[in-house]
């Protein structure tokens, strides 16, 4: 009997590893009976669809691959031709996100996002509940332009140093934890000397190989940032010292020094000296995975869902000129800056409990000796940075020249910049990113007339000894394309493609057709909370990607404003944020080993409420007047009959 059970058991082992394979073949052939059986357009279409979202919510291989399928299943069943598949794969965004990469990797290659972030917390100060206002802060300006991913790799780091710092000095004096003095010369003088003392230990820090195993097998379908660099910390005790190595590969390494206490056990709970530390340390790691989702809703680019959408709606709706740049930001920065505020206060109610007085002082004479060593230890990060470079100015500027451009191109209540070429509609926000990010392929990072070359932190040895090597090289671009996710988005145009071409969005309209009975804010609603729930376990832009035609096909079936459906979902999808699996700063934070997965759900459940509600309430009001949305619009209509003949 035990020979039999033990084989069962090893048998059910060899299943379980094989489980995806199983699943990449079991999947088509299960499904094959309906296109076989209905010969039809939409049979056809459907079957690949089913079987691509499949493939996207199980993981069962990589998003890349999974979006190829509609690349050989479409010519295959006769729905498009393989020429018109293949043009589907590369639009307009994907130019827009090259430029705008080609503006990330400057920012990176220079250490501008490390400045921007230091000088903030400098502002905000030491005080738990400003450090954590500051640290979001910082996040969702650097969230709007470069991806959340890397927005948490670079942030997570900086953050990880203050939190150490805390710890060791409240291991070092767990009896100054309340302790207030007055800041004066002779008190700083002194705090200087002990840290002198303290800073001769040092304390091993031990991360769970779990926590670590899980990280990779999370991020291994993230392409915003580099696999093997998206931790942003790589902890290694090597020699009693614990390396802070940046996802930028340009930086050096930093060694941070904790100083040795004898009484720290291998006990997860023992590396805080009080349960007021650790809570410290969730609110501030969760703080920035939320700020990195937040900043993202602000702009087009700020994620790939954003992307996603706006190539979907004007592929839809070519008619429609309401979605820029522009008109996104106006609707989404009040959404941002409420749940900003929102979030912060849940977080704060949460893990810090409500007394702001005490949290949230700016009065510089009243500190505890830990928030002085921890100011200190942000300066010192700042000063590490020495004098703003050459690289950094041309870099500032052309992160406010891209935006700028961007706004004026048709900012719709006055003319914009394209109104003075005689040819309409042809430049887009593509043409301002691509053509600012191929100079920086060209514009040397050595100052002009100068014999001064670039720091060596951030320049390798090539750029030194060439006075004219560019901002970027192509090596720096490639490093932070995310091509996977580049080809996501061009199945989702593929799959929406056949979709419209087979009539496959008509039935589907259709079949929605009960529905006609519910107001527009339940329909909007109930979508929100449905794309809100399956994104938890689901990729999103692979989840939006499912739920768009579907939405689409739904609005134009009740007469509703498109948008008014689209835009809430498409922001919604970014809220997954209650497990490590939801998106992958989530996994990054996760993976720091400050968090269990019971207090990512409970604040993480509070934060989809506040985004749900927020994103309801912005349509319903402001976004009303925006995008016109108590009529059904012409351009719909026209789809709508296209559609329907």
């Amino acid at each position: 009997m035990r020979l039999e059970a033990a084989a069962r058991m090893d048998l059910f082992r060899k299943l379980w590893r094989a489980r995806k394979l199983i699943l990449v073949v079991f999947i088509p052939l299960s499904l094959l009976p309906l296109p076989l059986t209905h010969p039809t357009s939409e049979a056809c279409c459907a079957y690949v669809l089913m079987v691509t979202a499949v493939y996207w919510v199980s993981e069962a291989v990589p998003l890349g691959a999974a979006a190829l399928v509609p690349a050989f299943l479409y010519p295959l069943f006769g729905v498009l031709k393989s020429s018109e598949v293949a043009a589907e794969y590369c639009k307009d965004t994907t130019l827009l996100l090259m430029g705008v990469i080609c503006l990330a990797a400057s920012i990176e290659k220079w250490n501008l996002h490390k400045r921007i972030a230091l000088r903030m917390v400098m502002i905000a100060g030491a005080k738990p509940g400003m450090l954590v206002l500051g640290f979001m802060c910082c996040t969702v300006f650097l969230s709007m332009w470069l991806s959340n991913t890397s927005t948490t790799a670079m942030v997570m780091p900086i953050a990880e140093a203050v939190l150490q710092q805390l710890i060791c000095t409240g291991l070092a004096d767990t009896h100054d934890d309340s302790e207030t003095v007055e800041a004066s010369e002779d008190e700083s003088a002194v705090s200087s000397k002990q840290v002198e003392n303290l800073d001769k230990n040092q304390l091993e820090l031990f991360y769970r190989n779990e926590r670590n195993n899980c990280t990779k097998q999370e991020l291994h379908t993230l392409s915003e940032g580099q696999t093997g660099e998206v931790n942003g910390l790589g902890l290694q005790p090597v020699l009693n010292k614990t390396f802070v190595k940046q996802i930028n590969g340009h930086l050096p390494q930093v060694a941070i020094e904790i100083p040795n206490v004898k009484r720290v056990k291998a006990r997860r709970d023992s590396q805080y000296p009080t349960k007021r530390d650790h809570m410290i340390c969730k609110c501030l790691s969760l703080s920035i995975t939320y700020a990195a989702t937040i900043g993202g809703l602000i702009t087009i680019t700020g994620t790939s869902t954003n992307l996603i959408f706006a190539e979907q709606f004007n592929t839809r709706y070519p008619d429609a000129k309401v979605i820029n740049f522009g008109t996104w930001f106006i609707f989404s920065f009040p959404i941002a800056i409420i749940m900003l505020v929102l979030t912060w206060l849940w977080l704060h109610f949460l893990f810090l409990g409500c007394n702001f007085r005490e949290t949230c002082s700016l009065s510089k004479k009243r500190k505890t000796r830990r928030e002085r060593m921890s100011e200190r230890r942000i300066h010192e990060e700042y000063a590490k940075l020495g004098p703003i470079s050459y690289p950094e100015v041309v870099t500032g500027v052309f992160f406010i020249l891209m935006t700028v451009l961007w706004f004026t191109r048709e900012p719709g209540f006055v003319p914009g910049w394209t109104s003075l070429f005689e040819k309409k509609g042809y430049r887009t926000d593509a043409t301002v990113s691509v053509l600012l990010g191929f100079l920086l392929f060209l514009i040397p990072a050595r100052r002009p007339f100068s014999s001064s070359s670039p720091s060596s932190r951030n320049s390798d040895d090539n750029s030194e000894s060439d006075p004219l090597a560019p901002m970027i090289t192509w090596k720096d671009f490639q490093r932070l394309m995310p091509w996977e996710i580049v080809i996501l988005v061009g199945g989702g145009y593929a799959l929406a493609a056949g979709c419209k071409v087979s009539g496959l969005s008509v039935w589907i309209g259709r079949q929605l057709e009960p529905m006609s009975g519910l107001p527009p804010w339940a329909v909007t609603l109930l979508a929100c909370l449905l794309v809100s729930a399956v994104t938890e376990f689901a990729s999103n832009p692979a989840t939006l990607t499912v739920f768009l035609p579907i939405l689409s096909a739904l609005s134009e079936t009740l007469l509703i404003n498109p948008l008014h459906t689209l835009i809430p979902s498409t922001m919604c999808v970014s809220f997954g944020v209650m497990l490590p699996v939801g998106n992958p700063p989530n996994a990054i934070v996760f993976s720091y080993g400050h968090v269990q997965i019971s207090d990512m759900v409970k604040a993480g459940f509070g934060v989809n409420l506040i985004g749900v509600a927020v994103v309801m309430l912005a349509i319903t009001t402001w976004g009303v007047p925006l995008f016109s949305l108590t009529e059904f619009p012409a351009w719909a209509v026209a789809r709508n009959v296209t559609g329907n003949l």
